[in-house]
């Protein structure tokens, strides 16, 4: 086996540097050993670990070697939170089979009809804030995202159902943002029930009845008809596959349960970078609001989310700092080449988003906010991927591009605000994420509409 060169300090050792501070670990490595690196941080007696951010091999990953690969266990950190039949639990037949009912409910012509809701949710949550007030912008997205999750992804309408599992999802996700936390889904021996007054038991209990308020509302939809609804829970109890089946509750719990946990911080995330570039960069701000203006006073959602400059402004913040600094690691399963290495079964290959949108012979300055680089160029799925890519992509990228153009452009035609921050920062790791650091505010200065009175009394 012909390994790429890599770090030679202990397993241990760049275990915890990884762990500690990943992009400081992945601008070192890359700046030493180029686009693939081999590292040791999976244990003692873990196999190698190599990062790639080339394009080429991003590319033989993702399609021409896809056959070449599994997933195994390394999804396994997930499985108490989304359960076994979650899509990112599966593989094979079983895997294309769920994602295909899961795609056209997720469509972007789907989440059209959802538009007008979406931009609704983020004005009547900003009617709660006030000229001179300072707010904490990745708080406030969090909230707007969880409320699209309810209404937009589970289709629930507000009520005692509603905010009973509002308030449970919000203390499970907040929860597990912490370290001390999230360890527990890490280490299968932290996994032990020992009553309500321990950490696992505690979770346990946070699940059955999130999960009971879950299966209430999907009992209650099967005795409704679904024909009018375009909320995704009923769009796919409405999807059948190729022999005509429909998903099982279980199934439908566990895809929403992936949908809430890999969509609501990520999109959260990526609109708060979007809040803190645009401030650090007023030319770019103002040639934002100037397109804003141009579509008019209460624009079609539709229209609004194809905005040239508003697109790339939101791909311009999930690149600088991608949300998800790496795609879904792959275990090699039989002898493969790629870029002259060679790699044996049992290594395990990592697309490494950070790197590949920090690459230079991709991104001319590419630590730079720069708008504009999506405006000239089109790049290619294994140069800028976010979401990942192949046939592990997040499934519900077009939902989270959609949510991330239409919550910006309503809060930017709303409100005029001022950064609290004086320099740069470096990015906050909360849970999978990672997030401006709390220090970053915005002060609302000015209100530049004039709210609805509809939203007033709703």
């Amino acid at each position: 086996m012909t390994l790429p060169p890599g770090l030679r300090s202990p397993a241990l050792v760049q275990t915890l540097s990884l762990v500690a501070d990943p992009i400081a670990f992945f601008d070192r490595a890359s700046a030493r050993y180029g686009d693939t690196f081999t590292t040791r941080v999976l244990g003692l007696n873990s196999p190698p670990v190599v990062f790639l951010s080339n394009p080429d091999a991003i590319q033989a990953v993702f399609t021409t070697l896809a056959d070449a690969f599994e997933f195994g266990k390394v999804t396994h950190v997930f499985r108490p939170l989304v359960g076994n039949e979650s899509l990112i639990m599966q593989e094979g037949a079983r895997h294309q089979r769920q994602r295909q009912l899961l795609m056209p409910a997720l469509h972007r012509e789907q989440l059209h009809s959802q538009g007008h809701l979406i931009c609704q949710l983020t004005q009547k949550r900003m009617i709660e804030w006030s000229v001179g007030e300072t707010i904490s912008i990745r708080s406030e997205m969090s909230e707007i995202s969880l409320q699209v999750i309810l209404q937009v992804v589970f289709g629930l309408v507000p009520g005692v159902r509603y905010e009973r599992l509002k308030q449970l999802l919000a203390q499970l996700l907040e929860a597990i943002t912490s370290p001390l936390y999230s360890t527990q889904f890490f280490f299968p021996m932290l996994q032990q029930n020992l009553g309500r007054w321990s950490p696992w038991g505690q979770f346990l209990e946070q699940m059955a009845q999130i999960d009971e308020l879950i299966y209430a509302e999907i009992v209650d939809r099967r005795s409704q008809s679904l024909q009018n609804r375009t909320d995704i829970l009923s769009v796919l109890m409405m999807a059948r596959d190729e022999q005509g089946e429909s998903m099982s509750d279980q199934e439908l719990r566990d895809q929403l349960m992936t949908l809430l946990l890999l969509g609501h911080e990520t999109t959260a995330s990526g609109l708060t970078w979007a809040f803190y570039w645009l401030h650090r960069n007023q030319e770019s701000l103002d040639r934002l609001r100037q397109e804003l203006e141009s579509l008019g006073e209460n624009p079609d959602p539709v229209a609004l989310s194809q905005a040239p400059y508003l697109t790339a402004v939101c791909k311009e913040a999930l690149r600088v700092y991608p949300i998800a600094l790496i795609s879904q690691p792959r275990k090699v399963k039989r002898t493969i080449e790629i870029e002259g290495y060679t790699y044996e079964p049992g290594t395990i290959l990592i697309p490494c988003i950070y790197l590949a949108h920090r690459r230079e012979k991709t991104y001319e300055h590419a630590d730079q906010f720069n708008p504009d680089r999506f405006i000239n160029q089109k790049f290619s799925a294994y140069e800028y991927l976010p979401f990942g890519g192949g046939s592990r992509s997040c499934v519900g990228m077009a939902l989270s591009m959609f949510e991330m153009k239409l919550v910006l452009a309503t809060v930017l035609s709303w409100y005029d605000f001022e950064t609290t921050l004086a320099r740069s920062v470096h990015p906050a790791r909360r849970g999978i994420t990672f997030v401006p650091p709390d220090t970053f505010r915005l002060k609302v200065v000015r209100d530049r509409a004039i709210i609805p009175e509809l939203l007033h009394n709703p």
